[in-house]
This record gives structure tokens, C-alpha cells and sequence, in this order.
């Protein structure tokens, strides 16, 4: 509809303008066709049925979560999680079924009822597999009583120790650990992205 009300007014301006200014019209249409493009695109729905933001953080609800090769129960099961709270990041979604991707890496596809909103978080990940093969000094993250390093230590925790997340501020996270309540460095958890706010 759009590119024929174009054709149309083109139509016209050719017939009451001179051959001089052919060229001037033929690029504004152009340019007016490229603009009536983009708005339909940004009107298109993202392919999204949850309507939630993609990527996103999200956890395990159960012990038990089947972890399959493709969004159906039709799919052979790749692996299975026994780690409720685990954090994952929800990276694709299809109908029902939603793929995630773990702090591995590992990617997926789960049932979506499988699935919280509950933010959790992991302590060092990246540094879980250098402990277990390098046999050295476990790095041992401190867990504040404030958001700020002038505060005083709740307890240290080791890589790979999971814990809920209540807010962060792109510094600090508030968080649960061991029946800790504290704040925690958020460069050292995976499970929240590093500009992201939770309030």
C-alpha cells in the first residue's frame, strides 16, 4: 500500500514537473520507500512467546531437569541438571520450550515450566575447573556486610558456590549464601550480567 501511494504521487509530479527535475523525485522516492521499510520493520513483533527479554538470566526450579537436543519431549535427552537454583541464561525460545546456556557454556533446550524467574547467581565458575586440575590455593570470594570493600567479611566462599541475587548496582550484589546475607563484588558471579541493575 505504502510503495503505491509512492508510485502514484510520482506518477503525477512527473506529469507537471520538466525532465530537469526527474532525477530529484525518482531519489526522494526512493529514500521514501527505504523510510516506509523501516517503520514496518520496527512495527514487526519480535519472534519471542514468552514477550520476556532474550537473553536473560534465569534458574533451575527442580533437582531433575531434562536437558534435550531440541524444544520437544520428542528430542533424546543430552544431559540432566540435578541443581536446583542453578543460574542459566535463557538464549532462544520456542513455543514451550526454552534454550539455555549454562556457565559451561553448554547450550540446551528444557521445558519452560523448568524454569524461574528467581535470579541466582555463581560464584567464580570460570575459575572451578583451574581449582580442580591445577590442585593450587582455592580463590576464596569475600561476602560483605555493605557494599563496599571497607566492610566488614561475613564469610569467604569458594568457586562455584551458588546463592540467591535480591538487587545489584553494576558494583555490588546484594546477596544469599549459606545463610549469609551480604554483598558480594559483581565481576566475581555469573548469573547477572555486568552493566545490568536489579532492583
Amino acid at each position: 500500500m505504502f510503495r503505491k501511494r509512492i508510485m502514484s504521487t510520482l506518477i503525477i509530479l512527473l506529469s507537471r514537473t520538466g525532465p530537469r527535475a526527474v532525477l530529484r523525485i525518482i531519489v526522494a522516492a526512493f529514500f521514501l520507500a527505504a523510510a516506509g521499510q523501516g517503520f514496518n520493520a520496527l512495527a514487526e513483533p519480535r519472534n519471542n512467546p514468552s514477550g520476556q527479554q532474550l537473553p536473560r538470566f534465569a534458574s533451575l526450579k527442580s533437582d531433575q531437569v531434562n536437558v534435550r537436543v531440541g524444544p520437544g519431549k520428542e528430542y533424546p535427552i543430552q544431559w540432566v541438571y540435578r541443581r536446583a537454583g542453578l543460574p542459566v541464561e535463557v538464549i532462544k525460545e520456542y513455543g514451550n520450550w526454552r534454550q539455555i546456556r549454562d556457565s559451561e557454556t553448554s547450550t540446551g533446550w528444557v521445558f519452560h515450566a523448568l524454569l524461574s524467574r528467581r535470579r541466582t547467581m555463581m560464584v567464580l565458575p570460570w575459575e572451578v575447573d583451574k581449582t580442580n586440575t591445577a590442585g593450587g590455593k582455592v580463590p576464596m570470594t569475600p561476602v560483605f556486610d555493605k557494599a563496599s570493600t571497607s566492610g566488614n567479611i561475613l564469610v569467604k566462599v569458594e568457586p562455584g558456590v551458588i546463592g540467591s541475587v535480591f538487587k545489584c548496582d553494576r558494583t555490588w550484589c546484594d546477596v544469599s549464601i549459606m545463610n549469609y546475607r551480604g554483598w558480594i563484588s559483581q565481576k566475581t558471579i555469573w548469573g547477572v550480567y555486568p552493566p545490568e541493575i536489579i532492583r
